[in-house]
């Protein structure tokens, strides 16, 4: 049976992505084995639901979540498909998601599943007992909720760039980044991440070609789509391929690509890379259209640029991107692609990114060599590890 699915939220922040709360409303009623019920799902302000508050319980303000049973009082064996409706203020998610330190997506998942087991019959405020029987409940299905989203745990890779610039100051031959891309494995990252930029500021033409025969988990190599990088691509064959936009005076890459404006020039790129076995991402800031046009010219990856959210100056502002990270993180997962994020992350502000359980990886540099220089590089990378379990 369908999910009736209404947004009445007219605010533009949060931005929620309606096709996954329906769909996950719908998983939650297979998992409880209604399958066949009918659930109405509507999403409304505080001050909507502060009237439902009023009229239906006799109680004054706003609160998260309300449930209307159709089958009250009846045996729901015998109440037929028509299960009731839940309404949930996307205002209140909002504001309690902020204090958990979670995406409004995670709260209104929590929120669904609490509504839903109050029209299933379970009710916390009857009793202690009960209440513990609906939290167990409550967690068995976020559980399962979880593990359909993510079947494996989200991975680290590492940027060595920052030992390669090290080295290039001097003009010598240490640091190593190939000892170190070592280092980061043996500590546990999963994928090590080098760009190959135009101007060889810092990774050389060797330094990627040793990484190629060394790097034992995954080596993604970041570049420019530039005809003589591209070449250098197709004959290395990393294990995959980060499109980035490049400029000769900036000092790190300041932003996303400009998909939906060059798609002709970076579909040719995808094309080549596909044809050789490597696999694309896009590097783009946390924008619908750019995750479209990614889309339609046929990335396998893309990877969120985390840029504003980690330099952000007020608790608003970094409300507000990191939010915008969720939403383009859902809406690329709900298009079929694979997402990764990465820039600017580091020991303070990974945690929340790394919840999401869209994003299959996080690329980090700057921040775990900055730390490695107190603690070294191998307890750099475990801490970050930590972090993001």
């Amino acid at each position: 049976m369908p999910i009736l699915f209404q947004n009445d939220f007219q605010h533009a922040f949060p931005r929620v992505n309606e096709l996954q709360v329906s769909k996950t409303a719908k998983f939650l009623l297979a998992l409880a084995g209604r399958s066949d019920a009918e659930l109405s799902v509507l999403l409304v302000d505080d001050q909507h639901i502060a009237e439902l508050n009023k009229t239906w319980r006799r109680k004054s303000g706003p609160t998260n979540v309300l449930s209307f049973s159709l089958t009250e009082g009846e045996d729901l064996t015998r109440a037929g498909n028509l299960l009731g409706d839940i309404v949930i203020s996307v205002d209140t998610a909002a504001r309690e998601a902020r204090k958990e330190r979670i995406s409004v997506h995670q709260r209104l998942n929590v929120l669904l599943v609490h509504g839903l087991l109050h029209l299933l019959g379970y009710d916390h405020e009857k009793s202690d007992s009960e209440a513990e029987r609906m939290f167990r409940k409550e967690r068995e299905l976020l559980l399962e909720l979880k593990r359909k989203r993510r079947e494996e745990m989200i991975r680290l890779a590492v940027n060595v760039d920052h030992v390669a610039t090290l080295r290039e100051a001097r003009g010598i031959s240490e640091p190593d980044p190939v000892l170190a891309a070592g280092i980061c494995e043996l500590a546990g990252a999963e994928g090590i991440v080098v760009h190959l930029r135009e101007d060889r500021r810092h990774i050389q033409d060797r330094d990627v070609l040793i990484l190629r025969q060394t790097v034992k988990t995954k080596l993604n190599l970041e570049m420019g789509a530039n005809q003589e990088i591209i070449k250098f691509a197709l004959k290395v064959k990393p294990d995959m391929v980060t499109l980035v936009p490049e400029k000769r005076q900036e000092l790190t890459t300041e932003g996303g690509l400009n998909v939906a404006g060059q798609k002709k020039k970076l579909k040719n790129v995808i094309s080549q890379m596909n044809d050789n076995g490597i696999p694309v991402s896009l590097f783009i800031d946390p924008d619908s259209r750019q995750i479209e046009a990614s889309h339609n010219i046929g990335a396998t990856f893309v990877e969120i640029h985390t840029g504003r959210y980690c330099d952000a100056t007020s608790e608003e502002e970094t409300e507000q991107e990191f939010e915008l990270i969720v939403a383009a993180a859902e809406d690329a997962y709900e298009a079929g692609l694979r997402v990764n994020a990465g820039h600017g992350l580091n020991y303070v502000n990974t945690t929340r990114v790394a919840s999401l359980d869209t994003i299959e990886e996080l690329s980090i540099g700057h921040a775990v060599m900055a730390r490695a220089i107190f603690v070294g590089l191998d307890q750099a990378v475990r801490e970050m590890l930590g972090l993001m379990m």
